[in-house]
């Protein structure tokens, strides 16, 4: 069963059932029987837990009445159903401001910049605003192996700023590739120009 748009409804029923009884099973009598084979499928790839002899028995007990079939999800399958929530679709195209360009990085290139903005709440030069929800929202041309954004010139300025740290620490052959392609390259401020900069930064918006 590969077709996620029939899984992770199935995952999310078993979810709400399962947090809904207490003892977090789905029971027979609260699945219908196409239900509980997808159920099954699922199974096989360690994304729902089958209730064995015991388990049924003591359900039996627990809900006084036989149960002949119950599922709950497997800790990979509580993951899957989080994940697959907020995951971007490959047929989800990046949303377009007004001033937006087109910014195409390389797989590299977009490693580093999700580590950029997955620390945004420990850095004290964050990520522009709306930066993250793009990365989260790139599509992918698996043809030319190239990630697609459309960014403002301050989400690309923010998008140097990322790749100077990881050059910094790291390789710095994504900066380097990132300024030959759109121009942008970040060079912190010295003097006068790196004290107005970091109050700046420091000033809570």
């Amino acid at each position: 069963m590969r077709n996620w748009e029939k899984v992770l409804p199935v995952l999310e029923a078993l979810y709400e059932r399962g947090q809904a009884t207490g003892h977090g099973w789905t029971l027979d009598t609260e699945f219908l029987l196409p239900h509980q084979q997808h159920a099954g499928a699922l199974a096989s790839q360690s994304l729902v837990e089958l209730a064995g002899r015991e388990d049924r028995a003591e359900l039996s007990v627990l809900v006084g009445q036989p149960v002949r079939w119950a599922a709950r999800l497997t800790p990979h399958g509580h993951d899957t159903l989080i994940y697959g929530r907020i995951r971007p679709r490959a047929d989800q195209a990046p949303h377009k401001t007004a001033t937006g360009q087109m910014v195409e990085l390389m797989p590299s290139q977009m490693a580093a910049l999700r580590v950029f903005t997955g620390l945004a709440g420990q850095l004290q030069v964050p990520p522009a605003d709306g930066l993250a929800e793009q990365v989260r929202a790139a599509s992918c041309d698996h043809g030319i192996k190239r990630w697609r954004l459309h960014l403002t010139p301050e989400q690309i300025e923010s998008v140097a700023y990322g790749f100077w740290l990881h050059g910094l620490t790291g390789s710095a052959a994504e900066a380097n590739r990132f300024n030959r392609e759109y121009d942008a390259i970040y060079r912190p401020p010295t003097g006068g120009a790196y004290r107005q900069a970091t109050a700046a930064a420091r000033t809570p918006s």
